[in-house]
């Protein structure tokens, strides 16, 4: 018998999905005006962009997910395709951040130093370990999900508390004055935005849990308004507590929490640093986890409809878990980790974490752009289609929830790529790559070997 989530299980899984604790640092590093973009994101994309993915999520049910969306929206145009391979690959790109960021917490709770050897090693277990998790259904992984979001929350409550402690008694590393708190536009501010937007993602990925659910229309919009709100506390508590032990200049991408605890607590080692390490490594886990349902059966869906190539669709006959995607996601991010221990031989100073994540970041934000316009455009489509959940007001308020969070997307994508020249030269290859595989389905001779079935 398939397990069922309850509501408590699903507010728990959208915090385990959305609520990304690594990348909690590289906000943090705006200083103390990263509460201004928290706010402001918070108010003009997060509620917005939550309210649609409950009326689309609930209004069209299936493992289709966004690509489902835009591809009833917009039938006759590649939008679909792009968005679906935009969005599985930035998984395995994100999956290789995670794994390079693994060796780094296991040095600082074990108080040991890795060569290149053993490091990638470390890496390629964490990504075949996640790889093999997610070859069986979602609901055998509820004590995963639930564990990786109980720990997360404690986490950022541990840093923040200890942060409101440390800054009252040693004063705060960021000055605390109005002037602080006022937003900066200088490229190296922007570039970070888009990790804050890319914090606020993924309330789609519980649409794809729907079967899991006791009653998906009536808990997917309870779980991502809940979940929404408690996601943008504990931002707001883990970046402050950052914020007060670490100077903005000095904080770094990947270990940006620790550094802030080893301030925090004056020690760089000791049961409570390795602690805090390890549970980092949990949660790095059921980050993978809970993605890979949502990301693997958009892939899938996408290949049953010829969009991605049909190994995609693959699935195990029993479960139906998609396993051709999982097995690519090991695959290419396996092939990431490895390029990426060359790159650190031939630059020593680059900073692998960040280059994965941001060239995740800016594929996975450009998966999102096509589904505002897709919310309006099924709203005229498809006007008598029963949706048990609706976004509340009229014309005008769809179309603003639609302009002004695709809008800051767009924006997001261009501060992204403009911060870094290999994070550019990265994703123009990736669009580039994702247009000859559209090129070749949509080929004159109409041949569908490599991406049909049939």
């Amino acid at each position: 018998m398939t397990k069922k989530f309850n509501l408590f299980s699903v507010i728990l899984s959208v915090i385990c999905v959305v609520f990304v604790a690594e990348a909690a640092a590289p906000v943090a590093a705006l200083g103390n005006s990263q509460f201004f973009w928290w706010i402001f994101m918070f108010i003009f994309f997060l509620i917005p962009y939550g309210l649609i993915a409950s009326e689309l999520g609930t209004t069209y049910e299936g493992d289709g997910g966004i690509y489902d969306w835009i591809n009833k929206a917009f039938p006759d145009t590649k939008w679909g395709a792009r968005a679906a391979w935009w969005y599985w690959l930035n998984f395995p790109l994100w999956m290789a951040s995670l794994a390079v960021f693994t060796p780094e917490l296991l040095e600082i709770a074990f108080g040991v130093s890795f060569g290149w050897a053993a490091s990638l090693a470390i890496q390629l277990a964490f990504i075949w370990i996640v790889t093999l998790i997610t070859f069986s259904p979602i609901s055998d992984n509820i004590l995963i999900l639930n564990v990786s979001a109980a720990i997360k929350v404690l986490l950022a409550l541990t840093v923040g508390g200890l942060g409101i402690y440390f800054g009252i008694k040693n004063g705060f590393a960021n000055e605390l004055t109005y002037k602080s708190f006022l937003p900066s536009f200088d490229l190296s501010s922007t570039g970070f935005i888009s990790v804050i937007i890319f914090n606020m993602l993924g309330f789609e990925i519980i649409c794809t849990y729907s079967e899991n659910m006791t009653n998906p229309k009536k808990q997917i919009p309870e779980a991502i308004i809940v979940g929404g709100i408690v996601i943008a506390a504990i931002y707001l508590i883990s970046g402050f507590g950052v914020g007060a032990a670490v100077e903005a200049k000095n904080i770094e991408a990947d270990t940006g929490l620790i550094d802030a605890l080893t301030l925090m607590t004056g020690k760089e080692d000791g049961f409570l640093i390795t602690l805090f390490a390890l549970l980092f490594v949990v949660t790095l886990f059921g980050n993978m986890i809970s993605w890979s349902m949502g990301v693997n059966s958009t892939a899938a869906y996408a290949a049953d409809n010829g969009d991605m190539p049909a190994y995609f669709a693959k699935r195990n006959k029993e479960t139906g878990v998609p396993v051709g995607a999982a097995f690519l996601n090991g695959i290419v991010a396996s092939v990431v980790v490895i390029l990426g221990v060359l790159i650190k031989f031939l630059f020593p100073d680059s900073s692998l974490f960040w280059s994965f994540f941001a060239l995740n970041l800016v594929l996975f934000l450009m998966s999102y752009l096509p589904v505002f316009p897709a919310f309006l455009k099924l709203r005229e489509s498809d006007p008598k289609r029963e949706r048990p959940f609706k976004v509340p007001g009229g014309d005008v308020m769809n179309v603003l929830f639609t302009i002004v969070p695709m809008t800051l997307i767009f924006l997001a994508i261009i501060f992204t790529v403009t911060s870094d020249v290999p994070i550019l030269i990265g994703s123009v290859v990736c669009i580039v790559i994702g247009e000859i595989l559209i090129f070749i389905r949509s080929g004159k001779n109409g041949k569908k070997n490599l991406w049909n079935n049939s």
